[in-house]
């Protein structure tokens, strides 16, 4: 009888901390509720060589101030459209090939090296030593 009870207990509670975790690690946007931390992963990439990249979304876009078209797109007229609200389509929905450019539009790899690599140097010439540029700064095991 005790056991069963304990069980239960045990049981309520792992339902109670997932729950509230959820409720304490998204960040909510315009754009809808984005997890604080989340992997760059995607299917199309197959195996990774490296391991994949923890995106801090929360760091970003809250401790840096980085606005959120400097990371999200929507291209009109030559010219990124995107505002907070717009609704934010995985990258690999037009970056299709995972390693290889395909004509004019990046590979889904190139995509995010140019985008985070490009800003984390910016930072760097402007005075954050603290933002990575090593292949391992990124991809921890």
């Amino acid at each position: 009888m005790k056991k069963g009870v304990i069980g239960t207990v045990m049981i309520i509670a792992f339902l109670l901390a997932a729950f509230a975790g959820t409720l304490c690690w998204a960040q909510k946007t315009k754009s809808g509720e984005v997890p604080d931390v989340y992997k760059l992963e995607d299917p199309l990439f197959g195996k990774h060589k490296r391991p994949p990249v923890m995106f801090t979304h929360l760091k970003h876009s809250v401790d840096y101030k980085i606005k959120c078209e400097e990371c999200h797109h929507i291209y009109k007229d030559g010219k990124n459209a995107f505002k907070e609200g717009d609704k934010v389509e995985k990258c690999a929905a037009c970056h299709k090939s995972p390693l290889k450019k395909e004509g004019k539009m990046l590979s889904l790899q190139e995509a995010f090296h140019k985008n985070c690599k490009d800003c984390h140097n910016e930072a760097q010439k402007g005075g954050n030593k603290k933002a990575p540029t090593k292949c391992t700064d990124c991809h921890k095991k």
